[in-house]
């Protein structure tokens, strides 16, 4: 028995890398240009920002480990120029998972407090498994990292990052290109879908808003906005989604005030039905959202 359980397990894993593999050689990164100097690079996972400047480099989030070979072609059809930074914009895998094959010695990597803690905490059971090396889990941890903002110069350029409180996570940052006009949001902003708001993390509803209403004190009417996921959008679609936000909350508050029970709420298709067509297809399903609203609040 020992053995024919053996043969399974390799067997599944064996699957389970060919499996990987045929997606790695299937997925196609695409490539949209926003600016003279900045480029959104869409794969698997969070959406990637690329600015090239004078001499150097600056990425925007990695995504899965496994895709990096792939993004480091893409890019390379855009610059050769090296990676100076590489900045997370929060701890999840499909936007940090790629960090140590990036994390290279003319590379600093760049986070929030919290995402250096949460990765770490993550990456330490991981070492302590024995899943990865002492120098995978070191490149794997920002290098340096801020509380509230953080800002770098490159030439004409300035890029500047800024903390949102307990939004997606609870170290989220957006950053602003200000000569180009763009500015990325990770996931503090999912583009034309519901927002998967971490909850476990130290994301709330209201933080989300405020991260939004943050973004929008920042941008213009020509600010190109890369999303986490989804496709670039701009401050009018940004006001929308705000909107939108604030219609469920007002919605679900009502309910809460009411006495309604989670469930109740989860059920209550009217209380997203105005957008569920246009932002129910993703990732996160109309009664997801609906069950985030009702805890968050709650809480």
């Amino acid at each position: 028995m020992k053995n024919k359980h053996l043969i399974s397990v390799v067997a599944f894993s064996i699957f389970s890398l060919l499996s990987l593999k045929a997606q790695e050689e299937e997925l196609t990164i695409t490539i949209d240009t926003l600016s003279n100097d900045v480029y959104m690079l869409t794969g698997r996972g969070g959406n990637i920002g690329i600015y090239v400047g004078e001499h150097n480099v600056f990425m925007i989030d990695d995504q899965f480990a496994y895709l990096s070979d792939k993004i480091k072609a893409s890019i390379s059809t855009i610059t050769s120029k090296p990676i100076s930074f590489l900045f997370n914009t929060h701890m999840h895998g499909d936007h940090s998972g790629g960090n140590a094959n990036f994390n290279m010695e003319e590379t600093t990597l760049v986070a929030h407090d919290n995402v250096r803690k949460r990765i770490q905490t993550r990456q330490k059971q991981n070492l302590e498994a024995e899943k990865i090396s002492l120098d995978y889990y070191t490149r794997m941890l920002p290098e340096v990292t801020f509380s509230d903002d953080i800002t770098f110069y490159d030439g004409e350029e300035t890029i500047m990052a800024f903390h949102v409180h307990n939004a997606h996570t609870d170290g989220d940052a957006i950053i602003y290109f200000m000569n180009n006009n763009v500015l990325h949001m990770g996931d503090t902003y999912f583009a034309g879908r519901y927002p998967y708001i971490d909850l476990k993390s130290g994301g709330s509803v209201q933080g989300y808003i405020n991260a939004h209403k943050k973004a929008l004190m920042v941008i213009d009417g020509d600010t190109k906005i890369i999303p986490g996921h989804g496709r670039p959008s701009n401050k009018k679609e940004l006001e929308s989604y705000v909107a939108l936000l604030e219609d469920i909350k007002a919605k679900v508050q009502t309910e809460i005030d009411a006495g309604k029970s989670l469930e109740e709420v989860k059920a209550n298709s009217s209380l997203t039905g105005s957008y569920d067509a246009t932002h129910g297809n993703g990732y996160i399903k109309p009664d997801a959202i609906r069950e985030t609203f009702y805890k968050s609040l709650k809480k």
